[in-house]
């Protein structure tokens, strides 16, 4: 209390000219209508600033938690989609026709942890497992395209195996034609896969679109790969084909996980060969 006595004894004549800047500002402004509405309206650009500020501070912290919806109304949807709308409708009785209309993917949704993309044999590892129905030989994409193939898992977490690794095969193909190839990693460049295999006779041009092709029980067919960037024909009876992918492999974030329903069946149908 003395301190503040002090003070004031101190710097009285300031204070008391402080105090009467204040009770003429006030006066002028409640006295004078002109000045009374700028002040009013710079007052209102002032808080609405504030405000602005305090709402953009406030969305960046609740942006993981809106990301996360986002990521659920995706597989959401996904799965709705693929369902396809079991009942059938006809003259106000509904039937239900189990071999047209059934699912045969679902999707679930998961976060990249640890990524590898600057070695021979690369891996992704995922923060969901098999308490989410994660098992080996499912299909892993993003909304750019696909990521990989799940190789192991345990209750928590997934390991992928990357496109970008030396022993990854999938089948891929020309965009709106039945020409398809087998995709290959040549562990140059991360930006980069081969397309293997795919007949010369194909119509392939520079900027050319490769997708999967649904030709094994891993990947739907028409998920996106890359472009067509460099083609090089030589004397055999196929291409090798340069794909620029539309995934920066080096930058994955959310991913989803592709189960088929009719993989198990696929699989026994094509052992029968080896027995």
């Amino acid at each position: 209390m003395q301190q503040l006595i002090f003070f004031i004894q101190r710097f009285k004549y300031f204070l008391f000219f402080i105090l009467l800047e204040c009770l003429a500002f006030g006066l002028t402004i409640t006295n004078l209508s002109f000045h009374k509405s700028k002040f009013v309206n710079s007052t209102n650009s002032l808080v609405a600033g504030l405000y602005s500020q305090k709402s953009k501070i406030t969305a960046y912290f609740r942006l993981k938690s809106e990301i996360e919806i986002l990521v659920a109304e995706n597989v959401r949807l996904k799965n709705l989609l693929e369902k396809r709308n079991l009942a059938v409708i006809i003259k106000d009785s509904t039937v239900v026709d189990t071999v047209k209309y059934f699912q045969k993917y679902t999707f679930t949704a998961g976060k990249v942890i640890n990524n590898n993309f600057d070695k021979e044999f690369n891996f992704l590892t995922l923060d969901i497992g098999k308490n989410q129905g994660i098992d080996k030989e499912m299909a892993v994409v993003n909304s750019n395209g696909i990521v990989g193939i799940i190789d192991y898992t345990n209750n928590k977490y997934a390991r992928v195996q990357s496109i970008l690794n030396r022993n990854s095969r999938i089948n891929a193909r020309l965009r709106n034609t039945n020409y398809f190839g087998s995709l290959d990693w040549d562990g140059s460049d991360y930006k980069t896969v081969q397309l293997l295999d795919i007949p010369r006779q194909a119509p392939l041009r520079i900027g050319d679109t490769i997708e999967t092709g649904g030709k094994s029980a891993i990947f739907p067919e028409g998920i996106f790969i890359g472009r067509v960037s460099k083609i090089n024909r030589g004397n055999s009876a196929d291409n090798r084909v340069t794909i620029t992918l539309f995934n920066d492999m080096s930058n994955l974030g959310v991913v989803y996980v592709i189960k088929n329903f009719e993989r198990d069946e696929i699989r026994k149908l094509e052992n029968l060969e080896n027995e």
